[in-house]
């Protein structure tokens, strides 16, 4: 195939007129061109007056010799997972957690006849949808089926973002899965794709039919609460209903708020330590603001909702975004009863009327000390319990108003920004719940913020408290081949602190389960 680079289109085409635009632009024969696919697709707003598309394509042409002006490309898309596989034990390797981890390693391992066990405290993502829309609307927490727990992860309930700045050829092969079990076309080429919350349901459900079709089994609804170890080597898994699993090989895919899971590890003697991790707020603006900022007015082309990633460094501490949600909302995300934990949330069309983002303080292991490791959780607990008692004890957000909370008091009505968090919001201060150093540093980052999208610390944007589940505060040491100091044990993904999003969780569960069949019998 013969690739065209850096082609401007300031028209919305289809991808027939595109085709004949790339040819005319290019002098090539439309006639030569046996096929095209689009390789990747951006926007380039950097001059508002001149808003464009920007694209590369592939093309399958005849007589390639005829263009020899083009770069040659071949067809191969991404690389092929290469396994060499040792395993042969007849026991099934046990996968604690159905998020993109444990579904991506599931099915590596079914694909190389492992017939992998899969062990989810929450409900199917069918069922698991009913009981999370029941604490949206009524305030009602299942405490082991919500937005954090359940099949496919706290990913379900989100932008579905497959954005990462990690480099790895995994990561194709990551959007080519995602794609054949439904995801749209456009996430393969697209510069930021993301599936949104509406796709995400049915394509981590065929996900599961697949696996279960290649010989793996999944039990939801079983809480895992124990871990028999003998010799360091681990045995088997026990469950909340009594059910026990034997096996040499568990892959923790837990996930970033499995409290009590980290507790147990902690007290079996599994090696782990403290980590970074930040908290702050969910911020709302009207989508509008963000698309006049980031592409300006003149446009005429049918943009998608417009994003932002911002950062701010401080003195001491830096302010960034994250997860930022265009015409999305800001959904209840508790896991834990008397807690208020928020998070973004978009379907694939992103039409909603506000956009919102986390904005979120950096925190170190110095920031909460104490000898356990599991420190940096309590601190997330106490801040979610005071959130929770700050919004009334009813599962209310707490929220403040930019404005209010750039000048040192409390909220009491609501601006021209409706806040989209159910079950519903109390104008608060948040500053109350939060340590200085973290409502100074957020106050400090509004204020720069502003400089780059004016009217991001508009008086009447929400804040919304509050948001701590960005990464894990934990991480189980694991070694060069992903085994914990208890061998067998693999601990994988953002639980264990080593991703941080769909993309590299989903990337870390394939790595963690080709060490499993790769390793050699003892």
């Amino acid at each position: 195939m013969i690739r065209i680079r850096d082609l401007k289109v300031r028209e919305d085409f289809s991808k027939e007129k595109l085709l004949a635009f790339a040819c005319q632009k290019n002098r090539i024969h439309q006639e030569d061109v046996k096929d095209f696919r689009i390789f990747k697709k951006s926007v380039d707003a950097r001059n508002k007056n001149d808003v464009c598309y920007v694209y590369t394509l592939d093309l399958l042409v005849e007589n390639e010799s005829k263009y020899p002006q083009f770069e040659k490309v071949s067809l191969q898309s991404f690389e092929e997972l290469k396994i060499m596989v040792n395993r042969k034990n007849t026991v099934s390797p046990i996968i604690v957690g159905a998020g993109p981890a444990g579904l991506f390693a599931a099915l590596t391992l079914a694909q190389y006849g492992a017939r992998p066990i899969v062990i989810e405290q929450g409900s199917p993502v069918e069922e698991r949808q009913k009981e999370v829309e029941l604490f949206w609307k009524e305030g009602i927490l299942h405490t082991t089926s919500n937005v954090q727990f359940g099949e496919g992860g706290a990913g379900t309930f989100s932008d579905g973002k497959l954005t990462t700045g990690v480099n790895d050829p995994l990561c194709q092969k990551v959007l080519h899965d995602f794609y054949h079990f439904g995801a749209p076309e456009q996430i393969l080429y697209t510069a930021k794709p993301h599936i949104g919350t509406d796709h995400l349901r049915f394509i981590v459900k065929n996900m599961r039919e697949e696996i279960i079709r290649l010989g793996g089994l999944f039990y939801f609804g079983e809480k895992v609460v124990d871990f028999v170890v003998e010799n360091h080597h681990i045995q088997k898994v026990v469950c909340q209903s009594g059910k026990e699993f034997e096996t040499d090989a568990v892959l923790l895919a837990i996930g970033h708020s499995a409290g009590e899971t980290f507790q147990k590890l902690y007290e079996k003697g599994i090696q782990m330590e403290k980590k970074n991790f930040s908290v702050g707020v969910r911020i709302e603006h009207h989508q509008k603001l963000i698309n006049e900022s980031q592409y300006g007015t003149k446009t005429k082309l049918n943009l998608p909702p417009a994003e932002y990633k911002l950062a701010y460094h401080g003195k001491d501490r830096a302010c960034y975004t994250f997860c930022m949600c265009p015409g999305g909302v800001v959904v209840a995300s508790s896991s834990e009863e008397n807690t208020v934990v928020t998070n973004g949330m978009s379907y694939f069309k992103r039409e909603g009327e506000n956009a919102n983002s986390a904005l979120l303080v950096n925190l170190t292991p110095e920031d909460f000390p104490g000898d356990s490791p599991l420190e940096g959780l309590y601190f997330r607990e106490k801040l979610e319990k005071a959130a929770f008692e700050l919004g009334g004890n009813n599962y209310f957000a707490p929220i403040q108003l930019v404005g209010d909370f750039l000048s040192g008091k409390k909220s009491e009505t609501i601006g021209s920004v409706k806040p989209t968090y159910l079950p519903g919001v109390t104008p608060s201060n948040l500053s109350s719940i939060f340590p200085d150093y973290v409502t100074q540093t957020l106050a400090e980052g509004l204020r720069f913020f502003d400089t780059k999208i004016k009217g991001f610390a508009s008086h009447d944007a929400v804040l919304i408290g509050v948001e701590t589940r960005s990464s894990s505060p934990v991480r189980i040491v694991r070694d060069e081949n992903y085994e914990s100091n208890i061998k067998g044990l693999y601990p994988c993904s953002e639980g264990a602190g080593y991703a941080g999003g769909i993309m590299t969780a989903s990337v870390d569960g394939i790595k963690c389960a080709k060490a499993i069949l790769e390793k050699e019998e003892e």
